[in-house]
């Protein structure tokens, strides 16, 4: 499994490097976007770490550049600590958006979970934890059990797990679920979402990120 470390702080990648060496990884660095570039390029990271503050372009064009021609999984990694900031990165093909400083053991758990192989839009199944969700029949199944969902619950929850760990920002979930008209209606989000967690039972956990979105999460890992 090999990491890309994309930051121009010495001390960040000699930490990240430990970390993830100590996970069996191999980890390549970079301390510009043009070189993070020609690394992904030349030996196609399973996982990319990329620092939004390079010297010679601003990370944010190094991720939609990646986009162009790569869905190498990309976890951002920042000072920066604005929403709309988040929220551009996530909109743009990020998978995830820590904030420095980090805790190493949290970076390494959010690595695994973007990493983790996700069924496609046309797979027959979405399954995540003991949650199950039969495309065709338009059926869900929790721990085995049948769960009723009105039409746009069922929506909303395949939203979330379609990319189970990962944010999916309010502005996804409202075209996704309610289509044009759902543009800033962000009140729908929080109904159906407490809806949802009352049907989930604890089992699962959707969890808001204020400001940017919500993600699905396994209480057990």
């Amino acid at each position: 499994m090999t990491a890309l470390i994309i930051d121009d702080e010495i001390q960040i990648r000699r930490l990240l490097r430990l970390a993830l060496e100590s996970r069996n990884y191999t980890v390549r660095e970079a301390e510009s976007g043009r070189l993070g570039l020609q690394e992904a390029a030349f030996h196609r990271p399973e996982v990319v770490l990329l620092d939004l503050g390079l010297p010679d372009m601003d990370g944010l064009e190094v991720l939609k550049n990646l986009r162009e021609w790569s869905d190498v999984p990309v976890l951002i990694l920042s000072v920066r600590d604005q929403e709309n900031v988040k929220v551009a990165a996530l909109e743009n093909g990020a998978d995830d958006y820590v904030t420095k400083p980090f805790s190493t053991a949290e970076l390494v758990a959010r690595l695994a979970v973007i990493q983790r192989r996700r069924h496609g839009n046309d797979a027959p199944e979405i399954v995540t934890g003991t949650l199950r969700i039969c495309l065709d029949s338009h059926e869900v199944f929790l721990a085995g059990e049948m769960l009723r969902m009105t039409p746009t619950e069922y929506a909303f929850l395949c939203a979330l797990a379609r990319h189970a760990g990962k944010i999916v920002t309010q502005r996804q979930l409202l075209r996704e679920v309610w289509g044009q008209q759902g543009d800033g209606q962000t009140h729908y989000l929080r109904v159906y979402a407490n809806h949802l967690r009352k049907k989930l039972g604890g089992k699962l956990i959707i969890q808001n990120e204020p400001g940017i979105g919500y993600r699905l999460l396994d209480p057990v890992g």
